[in-house]
């Protein structure tokens, strides 16, 4: 006898409830998925459908779908084209044997047609709507022809080409329908052509239960408001009086009667859109509305109590609709919240593959850095003793080895002779080559070929220091590309948090903003807030077309100042070219300080070419560059020096790189790039337009001065010219300016270029002093003109100079208050 197993509770245990539902839920999604691959894979779907398009009918005798759904389904999926047409004939069938000898000798025309000809065509796709036309207008003549005893009226012919011509449509139409029920991998979105095709298809096959009945109930009422019902709940007023429009002219079209279908399916299909609000009951209280409405015309043959029972039956169908179908096809139509939440969803997944590739890239440069700065640190000591014995290997090789006292060194006194090879080898390479007399007389006492060996030592120095210098470059070549590859990572990884900070919420802001806008008397379309951070403000607004009155810069900009407590302006501005249309404006948060430069530069000999260069950058992350380089010597080949250093630096800088790996970088290309000895200097002022602060990063230039009222400060440092030695480090000096501070830059033209002067930095300092102007184009020409005097009017050296006036960055327009928005926003 079978033992009989029991699940029971244990006393005192609790059941886990979320579990079970879990569980539950997984088990139905594994149902669904085996009824969708029974019904779609197997063809059911596609019977029943070509079954119920068999049977419909327009002006009571003309059968347009038959033949478009089964050349759509041939051309698409070929292999359930015989369900297809054996459920289009079941169809047709169930109305007369005419109607199936019709659907059967048609589709069989079609094929023949296609197999003879159709294949011609290199794009089958495109021809298929044209066979359709010519066979539907064939067939139906002929059967015509057939039905009225060989005779065929001009009204026949009419109608044959009404329905060849709704067959050319409906084919269009079906194609790409197909794909949509086919249940096949394809894109989550439709387009509103696609979504009207199916609305049709879905219309049409409804039309095929006309006459149906259950206990006085049209079936074709209740499924066809039930429709209405499903999408305007799921898409909303827009979808929903569309399918009630489309499918009540449908259903008219089949039968005269039904005429005020239309009516009562797109008035519901409105009215339950607007009511989607309220979920399924706010849905179904637009259908019930309608209903009474449009059953109240005295016109209405059906009963409004049979109109009431239809719609009630249509509102039981929504709620037993399950929430995940639902769910599931508003994701497919445009214009859904969850339409927009899946592209959403679609552009996190999109961007956080950036994100983490970008990231993969920053860590891998990371690694690589790391790699190569720590290649030579566990190498370091342990190859010191080991280069050592090489080096002696080689000497005793050419000295030792022959010698009639190897033994006697080597073996019984092995200790002494290699600390006083060593010792030998020490002070050589201390004396630049030359034996100290003391190590040579010991040497000489212990070993009988001292000169020789001294010899050999001397020459085999000469190749280990050559080697012992290779090696340092290629250490401080190692370490420069850690350095270049460490701040490529931190750019990409600084990137890579770019991309993954989203837009804030910014709706209720976005609103009050508005509100204050349009309670000053100003037309504002939209309003748009990507960031309300302090000194990072980015607020975009489409306002209407403002016939260049500048109202923007003048009014919007000073209110918004005033609401934000901070100074904004019109970043970008595009204006409407016909009175219509719309400006798109970008607000964004103005500078504390702003740099007024001015420059003066003469080549030597007053010629065209100088050896200088200047550049004034502003890197857009609110720092602005100022950079002075003098190429070695004069003319075109200094120039082409200097300009290179600049415009590889400003690159260089753009890419988001810190300053001083920018410099080193250049410095590499420059000392890496040829043999020849061309070298530039760098005078270099990175100024932060937020808070004054400056850094200076001076290779081998003269220093720089900040005037201050009648006090002037000098900025120096020291370093090599650039490209000069390929390892060198960038000395940087931090000063604190202030608004009204001039920072005088010059080349050692300008510095260096007075005549019969002894204290080049007291001169200057006087000079710049006594200067009484604060106009920085005034300055440079001043101060050139000054040095160029001392000089008779001689120009023996190209000069440049560069001064930049900081000040408080003054709107143009001063705020305007906004009253009870500012306290809003705030």
């Amino acid at each position: 006898m079978a033992k009989m197993e029991h699940t029971f509770i244990e006393p005192g245990r609790n059941v886990n409830l979320k579990e079970t539902k879990v569980e539950f839920s997984k088990g139905v999604s594994r149902l669904q998925l085996k009824l969708g691959v029974i019904f779609f894979q197997k063809g059911i779907v596609l019977l029943l459908i070509g079954f119920l398009l068999g049977r419909a009918l327009i002006l009571s005798h003309l059968t347009p779908f038959s033949l478009p759904f089964f050349a759509s389904v041939y051309m698409m999926r070929r292999k359930k084209s015989p369900i297809v047409l054996f459920g289009l004939a079941a169809g047709s069938l169930s109305i007369s044997m005419g109607n199936a000898f019709y659907t059967l000798i048609s589709g069989v025309v079609f094929l023949l047609i296609y197999k003879t000809i159709g294949r011609l065509h290199k794009d089958e796709i495109k021809v298929i709507p044209f066979y359709v036309f010519v066979v539907s207008f064939l067939s139906k003549c002929g059967y015509f022809y057939i039905a009225g005893n060989q005779n065929i009226t001009l009204y026949d012919g009419m109608m044959a080409a009404v329905e060849a011509s709704l067959t050319f449509i409906l084919t269009l139409i079906f194609m790409q329908c197909i794909p949509l029920i086919s249940l096949r991998k394809r894109k989550k979105t439709l387009k509103t052509e696609e979504v009207i095709s199916l609305i049709i298809l879905f219309a049409s096959v409804l039309t095929g239960t006309i006459g149906w009945t259950i206990y006085d109930l049209s079936v074709e009422h209740i499924l066809s408001r039930y429709l209405v019902l499903l999408l305007a709940f799921v898409a909303g007023a827009t979808v929903g009086s569309t399918v009630g429009v489309v499918t009540g002219l449908i259903f008219s079209l089949a039968n005269v009667s039904s005429f005020y279908q239309m009516s009562l399916l797109a008035f519901s299909g409105l009215l339950g859109g607007l009511l989607k609000e309220g979920k399924k009951i706010g849905t179904a209280v637009g259908l019930l509305i309608a209903t009474l409405l449009i059953g109240m015309y005295g016109e209405v043959k059906t009963p409004l109590i049979v109109n009431i029972y239809e719609s009630s039956i249509a509102i039981f169908l929504l709620f037993l609709t399950p929430k995940s179908l639902t769910s599931k096809l508003a994701k497919h139509i445009p214009g859904t919240n969850e339409y927009t939440q899946e592209q959403q969803q679609y552009i996190r997944k999109i961007r956080d593959i950036t994100v983490n590739r970008v990231e993969q890239f920053s860590s891998v440069f990371q690694a690589l850095s790391k790699s190569f700065s720590q290649f030579d640190q566990w190498r370091e000591f342990d190859h010191e003793d080991q280069e050592l014995d090489y080096f002696l290997s080689n000497v005793t090789e050419r000295t030792c080895q022959n010698c009639f006292k190897k033994e006697q060194c080597w073996a019984k006194n092995f200790n002494k002779t290699y600390d006083l090879m060593k010792k030998v080898i020490y002070e050589t390479d201390k004396g630049e080559g030359v034996i100290p007399q003391r190590v040579h007389r010991e040497l000489d006492k212990h070993c009988s070929k001292s000169k020789k060996v001294e010899d050999a030592i001397l020459q085999e120095l000469t190749f280990y220091q050559a080697n012992q210098k290779l090696k340092k470059q290629v250490k401080e070549s190692r370490k420069l590309v850690a350095e270049q590859l460490l701040g490529v990572s931190e750019v990409m990884g600084d990137f890579a948090k770019e991309i993954q900070r989203e837009r804030e919420n910014h709706h209720k802001q976005e609103e009050m903003i508005l509100d204050s806008l349009q309670d000053f008397g100003l037309d504002v379309e939209q309003v748009e807030i990507y960031s309300l951070n302090v000194g990072n403000v980015d607020i975009d607004m489409t306002i209407p077309y403002c016939n260049g009155h500048g109202e923007c810069e003048k009014i919007i900009a000073p209110l918004l100042s005033d609401i934000l407590g901070e100074t904004i302006i019109v970043q970008k501005e595009e204006c409407a070219s016909y009175p219509n249309g719309f400006c798109y404006v970008t607000f964004r948060s103005a500078q504390a300080f702003v740099v007024e430069t001015g420059v003066a530069h003469a080549a030597k000999g007053g010629g065209f070419v100088s050896g200088d260069s200047y550049s004034t950058i502003d890197l857009g992350t609110r720092k602005y560059a100022v950079a002075i380089s003098d190429g070695m010597g004069n003319g075109e080949r200094a120039h082409q020096e200097s300009n290179e250093t600049l415009r590889l630096l400003q690159k260089i800088l753009q890419s988001g790189i810190e300053e001083k790996v920018a410099i080193k970088s250049v410095n590499s290309v420059l000392s890496l790039r040829t043999t020849d000895e061309i070298f530039s200097t760098l005078d270099l002022a990175m100024i932060d337009l937020q808070d004054a602060s400056v850094r200076f990063l001076k290779i081998g230039s003269t220093p720089s001065f900040i005037k201050r009222g009648d006090k002037v400060i000098k900025i120096e440092s020291s370093n090599l010219p650039m490209g000069m030695i390929q390892e060198f480090d960038v000395d940087v000096v931090s000063e604190q300016m202030k608004a009204g501070d001039l920072l005088i830059m010059m080349s050692d033209g300008i510095f260096e270029g007075p005549k019969h002067v002894e204290n080049y930095d007291l001169w200057m300092r006087r000079k710049i002093r006594e200067i009484e102007t604060k106009d920085p184009q005034e300055i440079a020409d001043l101060i050139m003109e000054e040095v160029i005097r001392t000089r008779s009017g001689m120009i023996d050296d190209d000069m440049t100079i560069v001064v930049a006036k900081l000040e408080h960055n003054t709107p143009k327009w001063a705020a305007i208050p906004a009253g009870k928005g500012k306290e809003m926003i705030s």
